[in-house]
């Protein structure tokens, strides 16, 4: 069976991801702070589809951490996806750059560049040796529009994109994608903008979107979730 790690993998899109991946039978590595609701999500997803499902807690900023989420992927048998979807925003709620704290700023880099970028260093042997490794960085519209009080959180999603590219160049045995999943009904959303209460997607109606990226294997590069699926409907016709 291929093998995933997904950080993040708790909640949100990366449990929906990792549901989405299981029922189409890969054996999963979910990464996550909250050890008590990633076991419940690894406990749940490998009840419901059979598959091996793993929890490792951590903060993916920790090197121990990475080193246990890509040797627990060796004991599966290989890697053959990586996906760095663990974020941090810099403030809760979101502020204007002038009252964005400069911690705040290093945390969001640390979690959402340097720790990915850890991570992809600690895994490369593993994804070099499957048949088709690939690599999946979750962007966000802040990275390449200007909206007020995202430019923290925009800045750390923009050098990931950049990093993801140059991965790309660097790595041509890899397919390494950038997707843009867009607005979605999360935590993370929620204490981003708390005041903002409008209807939004679920991240379980999103995750299809980076299963299209499993399927059609498009070239490496940034794509959003709605062009992808899309492309997924083009395909079919």
């Amino acid at each position: 069976m291929p093998v995933a790690v997904v950080t993040g993998g708790s909640k949100g899109l990366g449990r929906a991801l990792g549901a989405a991946l299981a029922r189409r039978g890969w054996d999963l590595v979910l990464g996550a702070r909250s050890a008590e609701a990633l076991r419940s999500t690894a406990a749940e997803l490998g009840g419901r589809h059979g598959g091996r499902v793993v929890a490792v807690a951590g903060d993916v900023t920790d090197p121990s951490h990475r080193e246990a989420l890509v040797a627990a992927a060796g004991e599966l048998g290989g890697l053959d996806l990586l996906v760095s979807n663990a974020s941090a925003l810099g403030a809760e709620p979101l502020v204007r750059l002038e009252e964005l704290p400069l911690e705040g700023l290093r945390r969001a880099l640390e979690t959402n560049v340097v720790a990915a970028l850890g991570l992809v260093q600690e895994a490369l042997p593993l994804l070099r040796a499957s048949a088709a490794g690939a690599v999946v960085t979750v962007s966000s519209d802040a990275a390449t529009e200007p909206y007020g009080t995202w430019g923290g959180y925009g800045a750390s999603k923009a050098a990931l994109d950049q990093l993801a590219a140059v991965l790309g160049a660097e790595e041509p045995g890899l397919r390494v994608w950038a997707v843009d999943p867009g607005d979605m009904a999360t935590d993370l959303y929620t204490a981003a903008v708390p005041d903002d209460t409008g209807p939004r997607p679920r991240p379980e109606d999103v995750a299809p979107a980076f299963v299209r990226l499993l399927e059609l294997r498009p070239p490496g590069g940034r794509y959003t979730a709605s062009a992808l699926l899309d492309m997924g409907r083009g395909a079919g016709r």
